[in-house]
């Protein structure tokens, strides 16, 4: 038996609404491994219980995996905007959020992330407790930038694929757009004195910051 699979065998089940969504992502899209996955839903469930998040902004939804993991820990009054490109997912992302009764609590937001992010920069009355980054890899370091304000202080920046398959780590480091957008998100949060982080070599890695 592998290492994962012992994991997976012994934490809690995604249950029954993540089961259809894993399969009807595995039909429907090229790209069902871009799903956070049992363990990391999971935790990305609890982390929301733990630091008492009641408002929480997601870049990147795809099909709405890690966004039903993230409301599912949300309090009674608590809301999630959702950033999501591709329009041609809306309605399996929509009925994901329907099948699990979260629908009350998600709003998805289908269009450009960065020009998302500027509305609701214009619009935000409250600010988040905590962002969940997990879009374009080539922009994470225009993410922070743009999302580091709509976080409350005290408030918590997760960081998705920050490993990015073990290139951060080669030497010499590919230079790809993507690999280097991920090095450079991953310095300019350890050069960062108003946080302070960790990486969780968790699946793809996960960048765990904290807004001091």
């Amino acid at each position: 038996m592998s290492l994962s699979k012992y994991i997976i065998d012994h934490s809690d089940p995604q249950g029954e609404v993540l089961d259809w969504l894993q399969k009807q992502t595995n039909i429907r899209t090229n790209h069902a491994r871009m799903l956070s996955g049992a363990v990391q839903g999971r935790l990305l469930r609890m982390l929301v219980q733990m630091t008492g998040a009641r408002r929480i902004l997601e870049l990147g939804t795809f099909t709405g995996y890690s966004a039903i993991c993230l409301a599912s820990g949300l309090p009674e009054d608590g809301h999630l905007d959702t950033l999501e490109l591709n329009d041609e997912l809306e309605d399996l992302i929509l009925e994901g959020f329907d099948r699990a009764g979260l629908s009350e609590k998600i709003q998805l937001h289908i269009g450009d992330c960065k020009e998302t992010l500027q509305r609701l920069s214009n619009e935000c009355v409250e600010p988040y407790d905590l962002v969940f980054i997990d879009a374009n890899k080539r922009e994470y370091p225009e993410y922070y930038e743009l999302v580091f304000p709509l976080v409350r202080k005290g408030g918590w920046i997760l960081g998705d694929n920050v490993l990015w398959d073990g290139k951060v780590a080669e030497d010499p480091m590919p230079q790809d757009k993507q690999t280097v957008g991920i090095d450079t998100f991953n310095k300019m949060v350890l050069a960062d004195s108003r946080v302070e982080s960790v990486i969780l070599p968790l699946r793809d890695g996960l960048n765990i910051i904290h807004k001091l």
